[in-house]
C-alpha cells in the first residue's frame, strides 16, 4: 500500500504546477458531483418514507351529503383495496374519524365529524412478512382508487404515516389577499396549477364545495295581513325542528334526570307541503306556516380559515411519481402559474413567514417545505458555527491562518463520496444525510443501518463520505501543503525517499 501511494503521490507533488492541476481536478470533480442536485439525479427530501404497517384513506364528499352516501363510497373504495396482497383488514369510519394517531397531531383528523366525511384505516401485514414497502403499497392503493365513481367535488386522499414531524399536507400553499373574493379566485388559480403538474396528486382546498341550503324567510306583509306575531312563527319553527321539552324523569339516587321532549322524527324534518301546513295561531285565527314564510334556496357560506389570526385560503396536495419532495412540486406549480397567460392579478411568492402587507395577493409555501427549510437552515448554521470554532482553535494552536484551512479541506472532500453514494443507491439527500455529513467520523454501527429507510441517508453519508475523504485526503493535503510552501523546494523523488 505504501508503494502504491508513493507511485501516485510523488508525481503529483514534484512541483507546484502539478499540485495546482490536481487541485483543479478535485475542485472540478466536486462541482460536477454537486451538479447531480441541479440535474435532479440526487433529490432532496426531509425524510424518506418509512415502512409502516398501516395507512389511511380520507374521503371528503361535498358538504351536505348524507351519511348513507358517505358509507356507500367507503364500501366501494374498500372493495377496490381488498385485492391488495399485503392487506390484513380495512376499518371504515363514516361520519367520524379513525382513532387518534400520529397524523392527527397536525392534520387534526381526529376532529373529523360530519356526515360527508369518511375514513378507511388500512392495516397491512408486518413489514417482515411482505416484499413491498408501505409507500409502494400506498402508491398502488392510489392507483386502484383512481376513477372511483364519486359525487362531483369529492376529494380522496391516501395518507401515510409520516417518518418525521407531521404536517397538514406535503405540499401546502397558503393564499393571502385583501378580500375574500380575491383570495378565492387566487386559490382557484393555484389549484388549477396543481392539477397541471402530473406528479401532484390528492389535490384539495380549505374552501370545499359550497352546498345549497334552504332558508325560511318571514314574509312581513303576510304577517300583517293575517295578524300573526313573529314570536309565534319562531316558536312554531323551534317546536318543529328542535322539539318541545315537557318535563324530566327523576330517577332518584343522585342520578341526572332524563329530559322528556316531543320531537318529530328525522324523516319528517324535510321542508315539504306537510311541514308548511303546520298551523300558526294569529289574531284573526289559525293560518298555515307556509302562508307567512317563504322558502329560499341559496348557496351556503364558504369556510373561513385563519392562520395565526390572518385570513388565508389553503390548497393542499401530496406528491407521487417522478418526484416526492415538496421543493420540486413547488417549482413545477410556480412554472405552471407563469405559463398560464391571464389578465388576473399577479401572485407574489413567499417561502417563509406570513406576508407583512396583505394589500396584494401572496402565495406562501408551507407544509413539509417549512419543516425542510427550517431543518436544513438550522443544521447548516450549526455546521458553519462548528467549522468556525474549529478553525479558530487551530489558528490559536498553530499561529497560522493557512494551516487550519488545510486541515478543514477533507470536510469538503466528503461531499464527493456522499453525493455519489446517494446517486448510486437512488436515495434522496435527507436530514439524516445532513447529520451524517456533520458527524462523518461516527462510523460505529453504520453497516447495520444501511437497510433502514429512515437512517439510510446517515449511513450513506458516513460510509461513502469517509471513503472519498480517505482516498483524496492522502493526495490533496500534501498537494495543498506543497503549493503553499514558501521555501521553493520541490518534493524529493522516489529514489531519494527513505524506505
Amino acid at each position: 500500500m505504501a508503494g502504491f501511494y508513493r507511485r501516485v503521490a510523488v508525481p503529483l507533488l514534484t512541483g507546484r504546477t502539478r499540485s495546482k492541476r490536481f487541485l483543479l481536478v478535485v475542485g472540478g470533480a466536486t462541482l460536477l458531483v454537486m451538479g447531480l442536485f441541479a440535474t435532479k439525479s440526487v433529490t432532496v427530501k426531509l425524510l424518506p418514507f418509512d415502512n409502516k404497517s398501516e395507512f389511511q384513506v380520507q374521503i371528503d364528499l361535498p358538504e351536505g351529503s348524507a351519511l348513507e352516501e358517505t358509507e356507500r363510497v367507503l364500501k366501494a373504495a374498500s372493495a377496490r383495496l381488498a385485492a391488495l396482497p399485503e392487506l390484513v383488514d380495512i376499518q371504515a369510519h363514516a361520519g367520524t374519524a379513525v382513532p387518534f394517531n400520529f397524523n392527527g397531531l397536525v392534520r387534526h383528523s381526529y376532529l373529523r365529524g360530519a356526515p360527508e366525511l369518511g375514513e378507511l384505516q388500512v392495516n397491512l401485514q408486518p413489514k417482515g412478512d411482505r416484499k413491498r414497502a408501505s409507500h409502494t403499497v400506498a402508491l398502488d392503493a392510489r392507483r386502484r382508487l383512481s376513477g372511483l365513481p364519486v359525487p362531483d367535488g369529492t376529494a380522496i386522499k391516501v395518507v401515510e404515516v409520516p417518518p418525521g414531524p407531521p404536517v397538514m399536507a406535503t405540499l401546502l400553499a397558503e393564499v393571502y389577499g385583501p378580500t375574500p373574493e380575491a383570495r378565492h379566485a387566487a386559490a382557484a388559480r393555484v389549484k388549477q396549477a396543481f392539477r397541471d403538474v402530473p406528479f401532484v396528486v390528492d389535490i384539495d382546498d380549505s374552501l370545499g364545495s359550497t352546498a345549497r341550503r334552504l332558508r325560511l324567510v318571514i314574509d312581513q306583509e303576510a304577517l300583517e295581513f293575517h295578524g300573526v306575531e313573529e314570536e309565534a312563527v319562531f316558536d312554531t319553527l323551534r317546536a318543529l325542528f328542535s322539539g318541545v321539552s315537557v318535563g324530566y324523569s327523576h330517577r332518584g339516587h343522585g342520578t341526572n334526570p332524563i329530559e322528556i321532549a316531543v320531537r318529530l322524527p328525522r324523516l319528517a324534518l324535510t321542508i315539504d307541503e306537510r311541514l308548511l301546513s303546520t298551523p300558526v295561531l294569529g289574531a284573526k285565527g289559525v293560518v298555515e306556516l307556509g302562508d307567512v314564510v317563504r322558502v329560499v334556496e341559496d348557496p351556503s357560506s364558504p369556510t373561513v380559515y385563519r392562520r395565526d389570526g390572518r385570513f388565508a385560503d389553503m390548497v393542499t396536495a401530496e406528491l407521487a411519481g417522478a418526484y416526492e419532495a415538496p421543493i420540486y412540486g413547488m417549482f413545477a406549480v410556480e412554472k405552471a402559474l407563469k405559463d398560464r397567460t391571464t389578465a388576473a392579478p399577479l401572485i407574489a411568492l413567499s417561502y417563509h413567514g406570513q406576508p407583512l402587507d396583505e394589500a396584494g395577493l401572496t402565495l406562501l409555501w408551507d407544509g413539509e417545505w417549512e419543516v425542510t427549510y427550517v431543518t436544513f437552515r438550522d443544521m447548516g448554521a450549526a455546521f458553519g458555527v462548528a467549522l468556525l470554532a474549529i478553525y479558530l482553535l487551530v489558528v490559536a494552536q498553530f499561529g497560522s491562518f493557512k494551516v487550519p484551512l488545510v486541515i478543514l479541506v477533507p470536510v469538503l472532500l466528503t461531499l464527493i463520496g456522499i453525493v455519489l453514494g446517494h446517486w448510486l443507491f437512488g436515495a434522496p439527500f435527507s436530514a439524516t444525510s445532513m447529520i451524517g455529513f456533520i458527524a462523518l467520523a461516527a462510523m460505529i454501527g453504520a453497516a447495520f443501518i444501511l437497510a433502514d429507510p429512515i437512517f439510510q441517508g446517515l449511513a450513506i453519508s458516513l460510509v461513502f463520505g469517509l471513503a472519498s475523504s480517505t482516498a483524496l485526503t492522502l493526495l490533496t493535503i500534501p498537494a495543498i501543503y506543497f503549493w503553499l510552501r514558501d521555501d521553493g523546494k520541490t518534493f524529493a523523488r522516489k529514489d531519494k525517499i527513505p524506505r
